[in-house]
């Protein structure tokens, strides 16, 4: 199969499920976050396993951000991560692994604060009042459009390389083109909301941009770990963490961007 194919499939399999999720909200959602950041939790774990993650502790933090999200709110998000120092501690002690515990801990930190901030912020989302549905709906088709024009912007005319050491398949010309296709995307999602003219094309340009940095991270961190994938369970698309990797910056930003400009 194509990248392209792949790529249609996954969208057609995948997409309505979350979009689903994000309308209802509520538990569903939660579930929806909770799978899809613990899959990518354990494919980031898994790149890393030379640096023996504290996997459990990690798992903890993260859930324990989701939990928070929902139950509470900003601070409550922040608590239920914060479980991942003691958590990490106490494996770190009992581990008969020889193995750096900074290094180990710090992974361990790193992982659940990525993976375990990022996606709990979808749930913050959709909790803003009054625009919640729309929030979150303007972050995720924001950075699916994003994504998908550039991507297949750079195919069609890419010429000039946004990173070559990073990701050298990325071009400036298919950043203009993600980037005008997300800028547009949110203005349409928010035309009737509080958030709408200028407003929301100010929030289209942060989201895109952090998508954007969100996908040269995970490259990044790839490349220093020695991977192509994150994983092999989306056919022959990588993992779950190479599909959200761009909503890990974006959703955080794209909810403390609509908090500002509410103000």
């Amino acid at each position: 199969m194509t990248p392209l194919l792949s790529r249609i499939a996954i969208v057609a399999a995948g997409l309505p499920i979350v979009i689903a999720a994000a309308w209802v909200g509520g538990w569903f959602l939660f579930t929806i976050v909770t799978i899809g950041g613990l899959v990518g939790l354990h494919e980031f774990y898994r790149l890393g396993r030379d640096l023996r993650p504290l996997v459990l502790a990690g798992y903890g933090g993260a859930l324990g951000a989701y939990l928070g999200a929902e139950l509470g709110d900003a601070e409550w998000m922040l608590a239920g991560f914060l479980v991942v120092f003691p958590l990490a501690f106490v494996f770190a002690a009992v581990s008969a692994v020889r193995q750096s515990t900074t290094v180990a801990i710090a992974t361990t930190v790193m992982g659940a604060a990525w993976i375990g901030f990022g996606l709990a912020h979808l749930i913050l989302l959709h909790r803003l009042e009054p625009d919640g549905q729309d929030a979150i709906l303007a972050v995720l088709l924001t950075v699916f459009a994003t994504d998908t024009f550039a991507y297949v912007g750079g195919r069609l005319a890419g010429r000039h390389r946004m990173s070559p050491v990073m990701s050298p398949g990325k071009t400036w010309e298919g950043f203009v083109v993600g980037a005008l296709a997300g800028i547009a995307t949110a203005f349409i999602v928010l035309y009737e909301t509080d958030y709408t003219g200028w407003n929301s094309v100010v929030f289209g340009a942060l989201v895109v941009l952090a998508a954007t940095i969100g996908d040269l991270f995970e490259s990044l961190v790839k490349r220093d770990l020695g991977a192509k994938d994150t994983g092999r369970v989306l056919l022959g698309h990588g993992g779950v963490l190479d599909r959200i990797d761009s909503l890990l910056f974006a959703a955080p930003v794209g909810y403390y961007a609509l908090l500002a400009l509410a103000h």
